[in-house]
């Protein structure tokens, strides 16, 4: 009863995951890293061929960024595939489990201008599917199977948006394997124990192009709209809107070196030293003084303006585990968050600035 309990629970787990980037959004982030993709293999590894608009992002500009090969899996089958895209034999439907759900991967090399227009679109996608139809997968098509592990081997960058809940998991493999990604997660993802050292040492920062708000993306026709910010559209298709939303990334982009202006002059009053920790508290990224040279504690959506040739990073608040604070906080207090006069802060990233040569002042 205990598996079957668990298994219930990953299945719900894994509904609740399933969320589809919306094309806009892929397009906003993925403009930033254009010359980067030149000659690369691609894999995107949690998406839905026929789904997913990462698939159809890099499938419409394979030429145009100059890329190698596209490769993406699925956890399940789309139920496109059987319904909208005639060229499937009757047969092969012999072969999908009673739920109508088998995992497959698309591999390819090449797009062409199958309609003959002078641009490459989803319908020059369709009609290079239809040649080189998808193969069916061995496994459960888990980015984390020996299978998908084999697939991202071959790849140079992984494109996605992996499952919130597994976002640890998946960070942790690709660091493993030693791939470069542009990925999609929370903003507490920061502050995570397998996300945080790498942050910390600059082997991981936020994309380029979100940085507040939150953001729609489309679900299943089967997940329960229940939340504020959910809709359905005219075609029936249903939307939630997610908080906190940011892209991870380890490849390297020009804005994230743009220096943060800084005009407020630091003061003992407006800049209280922490009760359990040897730093100042700052409430707002936009309000880091120009003139303090000691550290100091930030939001999380720092990470949004940090410029490592700007700041050093040197810790961050604990309630993920020890260490994060670079040995300066106060065993003593027991507790998690920083206090001003008692007062618990939020989640802090503690930093310095840097002189201008670069290192810390």
């Amino acid at each position: 009863m205990a598996n079957n309990n668990e298994n219930l629970n990953k299945a719900s787990r894994a509904k609740k995951d399933e969320f589809y980037t919306q094309l806009v959004d892929i397009e906003c982030e993925l403009r930033h890293y254009k010359s980067f993709f030149k000659g690369k293999t691609v894999f995107c590894n949690c998406d839905d061929p026929y789904e997913s608009n990462f698939v159809k992002y890099f499938a419409m500009n394979f030429n145009a960024l100059g890329l190698k090969k596209l490769i993406a899996t699925s956890y399940v089958s789309s139920p496109i595939v059987f319904t909208q895209l005639s060229f499937y034999q009757e047969k092969e439907k012999q072969y999908i489990k009673r739920d109508g759900c088998r995992p497959y991967l698309i591999e390819l090399t090449e797009i062409r201008d199958e309609n003959g227009d002078g641009a490459i679109d989803i319908g020059d996608f369709e009609k290079t599917i239809k040649k080189h139809p998808p193969k069916y997968l061995k496994g459960d098509g888990d980015f984390r199977s020996p299978e998908c592990i084999e697939l991202l081997k071959q790849a140079d960058v992984v494109v996605t948006n992996p499952p919130f809940s597994l976002f640890r998991e998946f960070i942790e493999l690709l660091e493993k394997h030693g791939k470069k990604y542009i990925v999609i997660g929370n903003v507490n993802a920061i502050t995570y124990k397998e996300v945080f050292p790498l942050i910390m040492q600059n082997r991981l920062w936020l994309g380029a192009s979100i940085h507040s708000g939150d953001r729609e993306f489309r679900v299943p026709d089967s997940y329960p709209l229940e939340a504020a910010g959910c809709r359905t559209d005219k075609s029936g298709i249903k939307f939630i809107r997610v908080k906190g939303v940011r892209w991870f990334t380890n490849v390297d982009y020009s804005a994230r070196h743009d220096d943060l202006i800084l005009y407020k002059h630091y003061s003992p009053n407006e800049y209280p030293v922490y009760d359990n920790y040897d730093a100042v508290e700052v409430n707002k990224t936009s309000e880091i003084p120009c003139d303090y040279n000691g550290t100091m504690g930030v939001p999380i959506t720092f990470m949004d303006r940090y410029n490592p040739d700007q700041f050093e990073i040197v810790g961050a608040t604990e309630s993920e585990g020890k260490g994060f604070s670079n040995g300066l906080w106060n065993e003593a207090s027991k507790v998690a968050q920083p206090l001003v006069k008692g007062e618990r802060k939020y989640k802090r990233i503690f930093i310095k600035r840097r002189a201008a040569n670069g290192n810390p002042t």
